[in-house]
């Protein structure tokens, strides 16, 4: 049975439906039979989900994180023997690198719409999953993002658009009340990468700060391919902020952190998820000690089953959880759940069961909003010590149950 999609228009629900109707119709439920799955008394039915995120570069130890946490989703869901519409399902991961680069998110999205894949899990950063977004949309393809913060994201009015993670706007009210409230600062340095995810999370920082009494100091920029910050962390210290806030990646917050303290500045740094990894405290070295992040949902080991999830992936990647692996892992489990409850792999049948899903996830209690943005979404602040990221405390949301 197919459910209603809360708080949308009709208009806009069969503007889409045209649009999955001519991308999807012809997808996995008219499509012959794969080969029998083991142990399934019935033919299996191969789901073709994408998975994109940097694979390359400075930021593919997060990229990885990502797609080992949707690897091991799929495994999970083959080795239950998944059923939708009564036939087992056979899930597959094309994993794709888009580098971190907007023009080589479109690339890759083109890539996977013309594969016809039956949903996305991705992109992880901002900057790329947006310009993504519309060739998904396009394409009547479901996309759920792990990790993409950015607000715009789910605000084009792109009704197969997801994400099971706080946006910038609810961690970066987090974020200012933190710094005015539990740190008691007045005075704020600002600096970001100029990306979507590292300058929209900056500006929601400064508009909560600034109405909660305090006063920017400065704001400087820098780029997500940078490494050496004396100039601007020289100028920042002129200005002799209370904290100094970076938006942007671990791969700039580590050497920042570490450059900071070669300067002799001692004022803590605050910083949103994408430097909230253990990356960072490699990278800062002893620079990492004293300062600050926020990461979106509560900590891992207060999620359900989250220490078993922890452990299963250290025995089967051998690395350990940098970031958003658990979302990833949430991203494909609501997927699948939405076709199961459709019956069916087709995009046009699943939305809005996904759209009207209450699923209990690893992370959290997964529902979403009417723009596609997950409900009651919780923020917990971390502190470093002793190189690693010690929690501090959960505001908002809900832990899983």
């Amino acid at each position: 049975m197919t459910l209603p999609v809360p708080s949308r228009s009709l208009s806009a629900l069969v503007a889409l439906s045209a649009c999955l109707l001519a991308a999807c119709g012809d997808k996995a439920d008219n499509a012959a039979p794969a080969t029998p799955d083991a142990g399934a008394t019935s033919a299996a039915m191969v789901i073709r989900l994408g998975h994109v995120a940097p694979l390359t570069g400075p930021q593919a130890h997060l990229g990885k994180d990502n797609e080992n946490g949707a690897r091991l989703a799929v495994d999970d869901l083959n080795a239950e023997h998944f059923m939708i519409g009564g036939v087992a399902a056979k899930f597959e991961l094309l994993g794709e690198d888009d580098q971190a680069d907007p023009r080589q998110a479109t690339t890759v999205a083109q890539k996977l719409a013309d594969s016809r894949v039956n949903a996305v899990i991705g992109h992880l950063n901002s900057g790329t999953t947006i310009p993504a977004s519309r060739i998904y949309h396009d394409a009547g393809i479901v996309q759920v993002s792990p990790s993409a913060t950015n607000p715009q994201y789910t605000r084009q009015g792109y009704k197969s658009a997801f994400r099971v993670f706080a946006d910038d706007v609810q961690q970066g009210s987090v974020l200012g009340a933190f710094a005015t409230g539990k740190l008691g600062v007045k005075r704020i340095a600002i600096i970001d990468d100029r990306t979507a995810y590292g300058q929209g999370l900056a500006d929601e920082f400064e508009k909560a700060a600034k109405a909660a009494g305090a006063t920017v100091v400065t704001r400087e920029y820098t780029t997500d391919k940078a490494t050496d910050f004396a100039a601007i962390l020289t100028k920042v210290k002129s200005t002799s902020p209370d904290l100094l806030f970076y938006g942007g990646m671990d791969t700039q917050a580590g050497p920042m952190a570490r450059q900071l303290k070669t300067l002799g500045v001692t004022v803590p740094m605050l910083f949103g998820d994408g430097a909230c990894t253990v990356e960072f405290h490699k990278l800062a070295g002893d620079g990492a000690e004293g300062h600050y992040c926020s990461l979106p949902g509560v900590p891992l080991e207060k999620m359900a089953g989250g220490t078993a999830f922890r452990d299963r992936y250290k025995a089967k990647f051998n690395a350990d959880i940098q970031l958003y692996a658990p979302y990833a892992y949430d991203a494909v489990r609501v997927v699948a759940e939405a076709m199961r409850k459709a019956g069916s792999t087709d995009a046009v049948k699943f939305l809005p069961e996904l759209s009207a899903i209450n699923y209990p996830g690893l992370t959290a209690e997964i529902a979403f909003d009417e723009k596609g943005d997950i409900r009651n979404a919780a923020v917990t602040l971390y502190q470093a010590k002793s190189g690693a990221w010690s929690p501090l405390e959960t505001m908002g949301g809900q832990a899983a149950k």
